[in-house]
């Protein structure tokens, strides 16, 4: 990785593109620590140095610890993340937008136009929720800091206003990476989120225990190894596509394969089960934890080593891995594609058969693939059970969502700035026998 960052380095263009794309990543992490206006700052510190676990947690992972600090973007890139997941479900169920998707640039255009509004819908719901907790001082429990200086009507809807249109701005960010920069522009953002609350987790996980810290970088690293090697593997399913005659001229046929992942759904499962989860806990801090509603929750799904809590969690991962799945590859679509470039699987005839075929495989995949995430997300818990730590569960920094976004998304980029230089590298090698002929 080292080298293929050296080698971009040497190549003017995509140096710019790199120092852009770190010139953008800083201006939101600056974005992310300036409070909006009205926030009590010595209140907010105040109440996270004392508070850890639970909802909290989990705000300070996807955000970057933006959202509890009330910051221009405290929202971050959730809210974006969060609209394109949702298009992409409301593509399969309404034909319109999944006629727009087979149009090719043009409707893709229409359809992220639609999750930029959504976008900006999502925001100010979050935001609304955000600053209604903070008003009453729901978000971090046990702590009775004041959290605004001023709670009128005005002030809240200026803080609303603030944090929507600083999501907008963090989309624009994103679009600019993906435009100017390496690699796609929403992954990078997200990516920095995660990895800018590593230091914190740490430093809390040095104070519980060193030995402790040296035990979780060591399984840190041996991790990220076995995620890499998981979502790198992959079972490619051969194809061969005949000769064919299009006008006078004749293409031979050729060979190739079609990958198909071991984790197909990526890390959508574990995002959208961790959200769902905890949702419980929100709506039990909105309702002042009173009534047996409250207490059931309280007992059982607010507690990550409950057994109902880890069998809800495994389940709900291995529903919304298959859910999200059989939506994103649709084997009777690309079997069609195929036919129609006279394309066939070796021993499978086209159409029909070959369709049920990638659907066979598909499922034996999913299936490793669920049980995969499903073990990655248990990590917080099992480091609980060996190591008997409260604090350390709490800080736990290697879950199954941050691993799976840093080795995805540090592995799309590298593979991009590797591509573009061995690009560079390819055409100057032309250029050079162009004008030695």
């Amino acid at each position: 990785m080292l080298t293929v960052l050296l080698r971009a380095f040497r190549v003017p263009d995509l140096r710019k593109k790199i120092l852009f794309t770190l010139a953008m990543v800083v201006l939101f992490r600056f974005g992310q620590l300036l409070p909006a206006p009205g926030v009590n700052v010595a209140g907010v510190r105040a109440c996270l140095s004392n508070t850890r676990g639970g909802l909290v947690d989990l705000l300070q992972l996807f955000s970057g610890g933006a959202m509890l600090k009330l910051s221009v973007f405290a929202l971050g890139i959730m809210p974006y993340i969060t609209a394109s997941i949702v298009v992409q479900l409301l593509t399969t169920v309404i034909p319109r937008l999944d006629a727009l998707r087979k149009e090719g640039r043009e409707g893709q255009a229409r359809i992220t136009q639609y999750t930029r509004y959504l976008t900006v819908a999502m925001a100010l719901l979050n935001a609304t929720t955000v600053v209604s907790l903070a008003r009453a001082n729901q978000i971090f429990p046990n702590c009775d800091q004041r959290m605004l200086h001023d709670q009128s009507l005005l002030a809240l809807i200026v803080i609303v206003v603030t944090m929507v249109a600083g999501t907008c701005v963090v989309m624009w960010l994103g679009e600019l990476v993906t435009d100017r920069g390496i690699g796609n522009g929403m992954s990078i953002l997200i990516f920095t989120q995660v990895v800018a609350v590593f230091p914190s987790y740490l430093s809390n996980i040095f104070v519980i225990s060193p030995f402790a810290l040296v035990t979780m970088l060591v399984t840190g690293v041996v991790l990220v190894a076995a995620v890499v090697f998981i979502e790198q593997a992959q079972r490619r399913i051969p194809v061969r596509y005949a000769k064919q005659m299009i006008g006078r001229k004749t293409y031979p046929g050729s060979a190739t394969y079609l990958p198909m992942k071991v984790n197909q759904a990526g890390i959508v499962p574990v995002i959208f089960t961790s959200s769902l989860l905890f949702l419980p806990q929100l709506v039990t801090q909105l309702t002042g934890g009173t009534g047996p509603v409250s207490e059931w929750i309280a007992r059982y799904l607010l507690s990550g080593d409950h057994p109902i809590y880890i069998t809800t969690y495994l389940l709900l991962i291995v529903a919304f891995t298959y859910f999200y799945v059989s939506i994103t590859f649709n084997p009777a679509e690309v079997a069609e594609h195929m036919k129609g470039l006279n394309g066939f699987v070796p021993g499978i005839r086209p159409g029909r058969p070959t369709a049920e075929h990638l659907r066979f495989v598909l499922s034996r995949l999913t299936a490793p693939g669920a049980a995969y995430l499903g073990a990655l997300s248990m990590l917080p818990i099992i480091a609980f059970t060996l190591l008997r730590d409260p604090g350390t569960q709490q800080n736990f920094p290697f879950g199954g969502a941050t691993i799976l976004i840093m080795v995805g998304v540090g592995l799309d980029t590298i593979k991009q700035i590797e591509a573009q230089v061995e690009q560079r590298a390819y055409k100057g090698f032309l250029k050079g026998s162009s004008s030695r002929t």
